[in-house]
């Protein structure tokens, strides 16, 4: 048995969508503000403490019509028929839908479906909602009234006559100005958390990574009790605030000691707890107890007679100042030794410093828990707290005599949430966590094969160090979406299952996760990606954007800078696609003739693009000549999603080189397209290698035309390297000219993130009026 997905609806920003369970290890990936500690909180909400809902768990969108359902009640007749309001459009709920082998039927009779289940899944869905709406009512209209009362009271003068009525600020209101204010002080004390079977036939795949999970029949009953409580433990940690912390669940029956459940335990409460539950003598002893108890008592006696002996002469002087006196009763010393008292002190827990000692010295420098890194304090802590949540979830040592029949029973699931583990830890480390930290829960002997006992880690993160290393299948990224052109539309998040990206593709999506693998997968929480041809354009247009005013916009962005080529950008098309992410692909022309082979680019010649992006996916155009006569508009693909992918190759240049009048000059390439646009700088640049070639070129060349091919050939000797190396500690480097075609890109990209931005807060754009946005800001740039 193990939880297939689960669909959150109306909670915070996921108003409707579905997240896939992998069935080890699940990985929630995203930008920031993308909703994925909003799900975490919702599992954790539904699932473990289902008493910590506040008013800004509910959708923002549902706010009014809860708010007007409200009015309706105050504005309402007497006697008049009311109209039925739907609960299910506004309450916050959570499906989880499980997949269930029959071999499990024990464990789910309570929640099948119907009587003839022969074995599939089966969902549940929790849901927020008012305990009684006809009391919840109530109690709201008497607030009103009551409010409404003290607003109009006209107090009396001391003379007994009436005076003014009080005057009031514009504004201003008693409690509760709205259903909203009333709930945020009445929400938990009129709601709670019911439970309801749902219909697997029933069950819609997403769109476009919005769910559709269906409504509860009319009259629908609640199931009685929590029906997970026997199938599932539950145990979290919570995102590491602290240094060296962590959270305990109250679903996992964990002590309350030491801390608050949501502060997190040092390490050594942790050790203390564990030892109680597990490891304590004291606790039902076991014949391997025997030595360490008698030891304790040998220790104990000494201990007293000790204390007995120290304590004498001063208790005789108590007694000659007259204590005790004949009926008061006797002062004595004894000891209480137990095993926890060692753990009940701050310097607990020590770490041993290696230290280089001479042969025969027995020494070694210990330090407290605090004094120890705080990236190792945190991993520490987080992989003791897994290693208690799977001894407590199979009854370990002490916690397997235990004589609760209800204790005794082993839930068949045990889910563990992790929430943003890489605080404080360093990227190796973060790495070696995801690789290892599923295999801590299942390294148990009961454990290792088993089918009837599976474990389920869920873990949120921004870290790109951690989604590197995780299975790419177990990814789930959470895409933002601009706001509905609806009045009263706030943003929401969709849900896009990575291991479903790439279809039956599969020599393209095998090379994306290898490609991945071997970068950074920084790519999963940016903004917007900057997809470039080779090493010179990602090391020279970063510093471009960094040092140029008119991408000041960028540089407030996360952008992400891959290096993939022309010849293979159009295989994370899918990717892109499916994230939503806004793309820049800035690449190279590459002409060829009708032999395949490279030559300058010609206008009229019948030459073609070598350059694939260019051929099957931006802007699926092969003929030269078309590609550069190509509008700006012509070489983006607009999403109706909100999000777009921009081409950027060299298109025709004026220049004047060597004539008194501007020519077209046409490049081929990133470099000579930056020779072209700064002739003058490069006539009086001095180097080696490709920049030596290129300067004897510009010197040799008669005209535009001469020059061309041999920058062809100057190109093709190689040297790429050390000519970006020199540009980048060239003195020239900030006063020359980007290429107009990577230009006109960046800017097109700075404005399709403020788009999306201004959708985010409701003032969306039409891509018409993104193109005359990027447009102005290239002609004012210019």
């Amino acid at each position: 048995m193990h939880i297939q997905h689960v669909e959150i609806g109306n909670f915070r920003k996921l108003q409707a969508v579905r997240v896939d369970f992998a069935e080890q290890t699940t990985v929630f990936v995203g930008a920031n503000n993308s909703g994925k500690t909003s799900a975490m909180v919702a599992l954790r909400h539904f699932l473990v403490d289902r008493t910590d809902f506040s008013i800004n768990d509910f959708t923002l969108f549902h706010w009014a019509k809860l708010d007007a359902m409200a009015i309706a009640w105050e504005t309402s007749t007497p006697g008049e028929e009311e109209a039925e309001f739907n609960w299910g459009e506004v309450l916050p709920h959570l499906d989880v839908w499980l997949n269930v082998p029959t071999e499990d039927l024990h464990y789910v009779q309570k929640i099948l479906p119907t009587l003839d289940w022969a074995g599939a899944h089966i969902g549940v869905r929790l849901r927020y909602e008012p305990k009684d709406v006809q009391a919840l009512k109530q109690e709201y209209l008497a607030a009103k009234l009551s409010a409404a009362s003290v607003m109009g009271t006209v107090p009396a003068s001391a003379e007994g006559t009436t005076a003014a009525a009080i005057p009031l600020v514009e504004g201003f209101a008693l409690w509760p100005k709205s259903m909203m204010d009333f709930l945020s002080l009445r929400l938990r004390s009129s709601f709670e958390v019911r439970a309801y079977l749902l219909d697997p036939e029933k069950l819609v795949t997403p769109k476009n990574g919005i769910a559709t999970p269906q409504a509860l029949p009319v009259g629908s009953e609640p199931i009685e009790g929590d029906p997970f409580k026997k199938i599932i433990r539950i145990d979290e940690i919570s995102a590491q605030r602290g240094f060296g912390f962590v959270n305990a669940s109250n679903r996992g029956d964990d002590s309350q000691e030491d801390g608050n459940s949501r502060g997190g335990k040092k390490l050594s409460s942790q050790l203390r707890n564990y030892y109680t539950q597990h490891l304590d003598p004291f606790d039902q002893p076991e014949p391997k107890d025997l030595e360490a108890l008698q030891a304790l008592h040998s220790a104990q006696a000494a201990f007293g007679e000790r204390l007995a002996t120290c304590f004498s002469t001063a208790l005789k002087e108590l007694e000659d100042i007259g204590y005790p006196g004949v009926t008061d009763p006797k002062l004595t010393i004894t000891t209480s030794i137990k095993p926890i008292d060692g753990l009940n002190h701050a310097s607990a827990v020590q770490y041993e410093v290696p230290t280089h000692l001479k042969e025969g010295e027995g020494f070694a420098h210990r330090l407290p828990e605090d004094s120890n890194g705080l990236g190792y304090q945190n991993l520490v802590s987080i992989v003791f707290a897994l290693m208690s949540f799977r001894d407590k979830w199979m009854k370990v040592g002490k916690a397997s005599k235990s004589t609760d029949l209800e204790e005794a029973l082993r839930p068949p699931l045990h889910l563990v949430l992790i929430e943003e583990p890489e605080a404080h830890l360093h990227a190796q480390v973060q790495q070696v966590f995801i690789k290892q930290a599923y295999d801590v829960l299942r390294k148990h002997d009961k454990l290792k094969d088993a089918k009837d006992l599976r474990t389920q880690l869920v873990i949120s993160t921004h870290s790109s160090h951690l989604a590197h290393e995780a299975d790419f299948a177990s990814l789930r990224y959470f895409r933002r979406l601009p706001v509905k052109a609806v009045g009263g539309s706030v943003p929401v998040s969709c849900v896009v299952n990575l291991s479903e990206t790439f279809g039956s593709g599969e020599e393209t999506g095998r090379f994306v996760k290898r490609y991945l693998k071997a970068t950074h997968c920084d790519l999963f929480f940016a903004d917007g990606a900057v997809l470039v041809e080779g090493p010179a354009e990602r090391i020279l247009v970063p510093h471009f954007v960094r040092k140029r005013d008119q991408y000041e916009y960028l540089r407030r962005c996360y952008i992400t800078w891959l290096e993939i080529g022309g010849s293979h950008a159009h295989r994370l098309k899918s990717l892109l696609e499916h994230l939503g992410l806004n793309t820049l692909i800035i690449t190279d022309l590459d002409a060829k003739d009708a032999a395949g082979v490279s030559v300058p680019p010609v206008r009229g010649s019948n030459l073609k693009a070598r350059n694939e992006t260019l051929k099957t996916w931006v802007p699926a155009v092969e003929d030269l000549d078309t590609l550069l006569d190509k509008k700006p508009e012509e070489i983006v693909l607009n999403d109706p999603s909100g999000y777009g992918i921009r081409v950027a190759y060299q298109q025709p240049i004026s220049a004047k080189f060597k004539s008194k009048e501007h020519k077209e000059a046409l490049a081929n390439t990133f470099e000579d397209a930056l020779v072209y646009e700064n002739l003058d700088l490069f006539q009086k640049m001095e180097g080696t290698g490709l920049m030596g070639r290129i300067r004897k070129s510009l010197d040799a060349a008669t005209d535009l035309g001469d020059l061309a091919p041999r920058m062809l050939i100057d190109l093709a000797k190689g040297g790429k390297a050390e000519f970006t190396m020199d540009l980048l500690d060239s003195d020239e480097i900030d006063t020359m000219k980007v290429p107009a075609y990577i230009d006109s890109g960046l800017l097109w990209l700075a404005a399709q993130l403020k788009r999306k931005e201004d959708g985010i807060s409701g003032k969306a754009l039409e891509p018409a009026e993104v193109m005359e946005s990027a447009a102005e800001t290239t002609k004012a740039a210019a």
